[in-house]
């Protein structure tokens, strides 16, 4: 059995993945497909996108940040550096375009899992966040915070999906507003966090050098 600590600090480092992930933010991105896909289709998408980053994440929990230095001899303010940059193209163009501009970036909906777990499931912050489970929590229970937030993501898009097709129903203006307004708002917030992780990258590789 495991100690009480180490279960507390399991569901810590799940509860911090799940706010890095942040299934809000996620459901704003995917809004052209939360309108397009039934909730089954939108379902197994979210699915197969959560199998690909569960594979990376506890992949890093069991070798940490090792795998990128001494595997792909590549430091981990690189990865920071050009996952900002992804997000901030992604940003900029929502900011401008909207949710349709996003389309263009994944491709067809058959096709799109592996554009919705990279990169805006698998990143800088979820990577760390995995790392960080790793050394803390034996590896069994990392593994097992990782897939209990990975649930919960894609649990929290579907109900998002499932009240946006009620509202719209009754009220389809009203839901057009609010999907435009607040993704743009959002695009602010990826835009922001995208900068934030280009600095952080740039502070640790002057750091390390």
């Amino acid at each position: 059995m495991f100690a009480q600590k180490e279960l507390i600090v399991t569901f810590e480092s799940a509860m911090f993945l799940l706010v890095l992930l942040n299934p809000f933010l996620l459901s704003i991105y995917l809004l052209d497909l939360v309108e397009k896909l039934s909730v089954a289709h939108l379902g197994r998408v979210l699915l197969r996108a959560s199998l690909i980053s569960g594979a990376v994440f506890c992949l890093f929990a069991w070798a940490g940040d090792s795998l990128l230095s001494r595997v792909l001899h590549v430091r981990f303010a690189s990865f920071m550096i050009f996952g900002g940059i992804v997000f901030l193209v992604i940003g900029i163009r929502f900011a401008l375009l909207g949710g349709e501009a996003l389309g263009s970036l994944r491709g067809e909906a058959k096709h799109v899992a592996g554009s919705i777990a990279m990169p805006f499931m698998i990143g800088p912050g979820t990577v760390s966040a995995s790392v960080i489970a790793g050394t803390r929590a034996p590896l069994s229970l990392a593994l097992a915070g990782i897939a209990a937030a990975l649930l919960a993501t894609t649990g929290a898009v579907l109900v998002f999906k499932l009240v946006h097709d009620f509202v719209k129903k009754r009220n389809e203006t009203l839901v057009e507003r609010y999907v435009d307004v607040v993704g743009r708002l959002s695009a602010l917030v990826i835009g922001t966090i995208a900068v934030e992780m280009i600095l952080q990258g740039f502070e640790r590789w002057l750091n390390i050098s």
